[in-house]
C-alpha cells in the first residue's frame, strides 16, 4: 500500500520548487533497531518525519491519518518493517508561516 504524507514548504520559494510528489520506502525496522519495545512505534513516527524533513528540505512535516494508523496498526511493540509512502510537499497556505 501507499499511503501519503504531506510536507508544508516554509522556506523561500527560490531555494526549491514549490510542488514536488515523490514515493520512498522508509525502512523503518533499521531505524527502530535496539530500542525499547514501548518506544518503538512513537520513534518509527519520529523517524519518519525525520526522514521527510531531509528528503524535502523543510521543517513542516505533517503526517496524514492513514500513515499514522498504518504504523500503529501492530501495537507499540511491532511497528511495520517498512513504510511505503508519497511525499508531497505544498505551498503552506497561513500568512503567519516563516
Amino acid at each position: 500500500c501507499l499511503y501519503t504524507l504531506y510536507i508544508y514548504l516554509k522556506m523561500a520559494p527560490k531555494s526549491k520548487p514549490d510542488l514536488v510528489t515523490r514515493d520512498y520506502t522508509i525502512h523503518l525496522a533499521k531505524r527502530t533497531h535496539k530500542t525499547t519495545f514501548k518506544s518503538k512505534t512513537p520513534k518509527a513516527i519520529k523517524e519518519i518525519k525525520k526522514f521527510a524533513e531531509k528528503a524535502m528540505g523543510t521543517k513542516d512535516v505533517r503526517i496524514s491519518t492513514d500513515v499514522n494508523k498504518f504504523v500503529w496498526s501492530q501495537g507499540v511493540r511491532n511497528p511495520p518493517k517498512r513504510v511505503r509512502v508519497r511525499l508531497s510537499r505544498k505551498r503552506n497556505e497561513d500568512e503567519d508561516a516563516d
